[in-house]
């Protein structure tokens, strides 16, 4: 199992498949070795009491060492855990891929002692002892309404400790580089690519533009062990570190985020989740996807047709050109740039979902928007499809 169709067809145009497999992702049997080319995740966080039992049920060390107060003992078996997940992901991601992981510190008071958990560091440690070589992170800076956000003492020093508002995406890499060999794999690669002031925006180290994911679950028991991501997210990572084809995936799928990224991007994607109680809504996640897909194509489109407008206006020279979409780029590897956008799902299996797409155009491909690169004349107004 893995990439059914790596690269994109002029003729047949895009198909992808997403895939949702019940199971452990400690130990994966289903996905051929050296398959996946994109890890994105966020697993149950340790020291987070919703995710207390989970872990129990992992590992029973670990409710016992709860119980006896002995947290930071609790912290590293839960981690040991975990770790088991990360080999796997090594194993099935090919050379040069890329394993990015959300994850939030703990705080928490364990035996009368407050103190903070690191989980972040801690990953860090069990990926480069798995083998994976670490990247530069981003920290997720997350919006609170809370009005009282002080924990500790209040205003009375030294007993008040800062709150915590932000979680991290953790960034590695399986081997060096990744290498594009052959004409297909670049033309691909270079299809693939994203707008001069999106990469500027997604990488980033702080991202404070995103908020957290809406959730439909029914089920009260299934709704608080859920801490999905949202849907943006997932859709730029995996925009971020693939290419059309591709195959992402995600070994705590939880309610379907990151196949609803992979499903709008344009990439195959396969989850590993092992509660059967999120099935329905895994469904209805990867349903919702294909509208929420074919928006986000528009969206990129519109803003970067505003972007180049407001630059113009101020002055600007731009002397790149995508002669697909008949408008201006900043540098020269955007003018390759082709979007797709989800038009058609089929549901073909059980957890099995087939996905065409149709190369997303300017309404009228007969009057493309006018410009000169070596004039710098002004954009007219351009619509979408």
């Amino acid at each position: 199992m893995g990439s059914t169709d790596r690269n994109v067809s002029e003729d047949s145009g895009l198909k992808t498949h997403q895939e949702v497999l019940f199971g452990d992702a400690r130990s994966i049997s289903s996905i051929d070795v050296d398959s996946i080319d994109l890890v994105v995740t966020s697993p149950p966080y340790p020291m987070i009491e919703m995710w207390d039992s989970p872990f129990s049920a992992m590992n029973q060390e670990v409710g016992k060492e709860l119980a006896a107060g002995r947290g930071k003992i609790a912290f590293e078996l839960m981690h040991l855990e975990l770790d088991k997940v990360w080999r796997e992901c090594f194993r099935l991601l090919r050379p040069g891929a890329i394993a990015c992981i959300n994850i939030g510190d703990a705080v928490r008071t364990v035996n009368g002692d407050f103190q903070m958990y690191p989980n972040h560091g801690r990953i860090v440690s069990g990926m480069a002892a798995v083998g994976f070589t670490p990247l530069p992170d981003i920290i997720w800076r997350k919006p609170t309404n809370s009005p009282t956000k002080f924990m500790g003492s209040g205003m009375l020093p030294a007993g008040a400790y800062v709150t915590y508002e932000h979680e991290y995406i953790l960034v590695f890499k399986k081997g060096l580089k990744r290498t594009f060999k052959n004409a297909a794999e670049k033309e691909n690669r270079h299809m693939s690519a994203f707008f001069w002031e999106e990469r500027n925006r997604w990488f980033s180290d702080v991202w404070a533009d995103l908020v957290g994911s809406t959730q439909g679950l029914d089920e009260e028991e299934t709704r608080s062990r859920s801490a999905a991501f949202p849907f943006e997210l997932a859709f730029r990572l995996i925009s971020m570190y693939s290419t059309y084809g591709d195959t992402v995936l995600d070994p705590f799928l939880g309610t379907g985020t990151t196949l609803a990224g992979a499903l709008a991007a344009g990439r195959n994607g396969i989850g590993v989740e092992i509660d059967h109680g999120f099935s329905a809504i895994i469904e209805r996640t990867i349903q919702d996807a294909l509208p929420m897909g074919e928006q986000r194509v528009r969206s990129r489109l519109s803003e970067h047709v505003e972007f180049v407008r407001t630059r113009q206006e101020a002055g600007s020279v731009i002397s790149h050109w995508n002669g697909y979409y008949g408008f201006p780029v900043i540098s020269g590897q955007e003018k390759e740039i082709r979007l797709f956008r989800p038009s058609r799902l089929s549901k073909i299996g059980s957890g099995q979902f087939e996905i065409d797409y149709e190369e997303a155009r300017m309404k009228d491909e007969t009057q493309p928007i006018s410009f000169s690169p070596s004039r710098g004349s002004k954009m007219d107004n351009g619509t979408l499809w």
